[in-house]
């Protein structure tokens, strides 16, 4: 008799903005390209699918609301005047057996850990020093935006059994490697 493969491990990204998740996940993509054993959830965004950034699945603010009301996602949240959401489907393939990396809200993480088990969290962290620096180049924001983000980084702390963090102050092929050992996907 044939077993069923037991269901993949969901792994939550989680840190402030500038601590280069986006960074650190697309490295990781790149390493893992011909691992069937891990897949990397698309995001539903309200936002263009040109405005840049992570490739992501567009929708309008109503369409993202009809797509809430009809239990589309497994996880949504809103943060910055904009709607994400990771749909159900991206964590089929947990039934199978594959791992699933999402980038999501440090504020969902009591739900997805009660509901989605297995899950663990890759909590992405720089110093406060680096954090402000990486900021201030992106260039989006003012120096009292900059300045708003930090508290509210320092605020929020990520604890848990479940939590694997990863200290993104190095170089770019540090940091992924680090982030590859956290999602048990490092070299041997």
């Amino acid at each position: 008799m044939a077993h069923a493969p037991a269901n993949g491990t969901l792994f939550l990204v989680v840190g402030p903005s500038g601590a280069g998740k986006d960074t650190l996940i697309d490295g990781a993509r790149a390493a893992l390209a011909d691992h069937p054993g891990y897949r990397f959830a698309r995001r539903t965004i309200t936002r263009p699918a040109d405005a840049g950034g992570e490739a992501h699945r567009a929708a309008t603010p109503a369409a993202f609301e009809a797509m809430t009301a009809a239990e589309a996602f497994a996880l949504a949240w809103g943060a910055h005047d904009l709607r994400y959401g990771i749909p159900h489907a991206e964590l089929a393939p947990r039934n199978e057996g594959v791992h699933v990396i999402a980038n999501v809200s440090r504020g969902i993480l009591d739900a997805a850990r009660a509901t989605l088990q297995p899950v663990r969290v890759v909590s992405v962290i720089v110093p406060p020093a680096v954090l402000r620096a990486r900021l201030l180049a992106r260039g989006r924001e003012t120096e009292a935006d900059v300045e708003r983000r930090l508290a509210r980084a320092a605020a929020l702390e990520v604890a848990g059994p479940d939590v694997r963090p990863v200290v993104n102050d190095r170089s770019v092929a540090e940091g992924v490697a680090l982030f590859l050992d956290a999602i048990g996907a490092g070299a041997p």
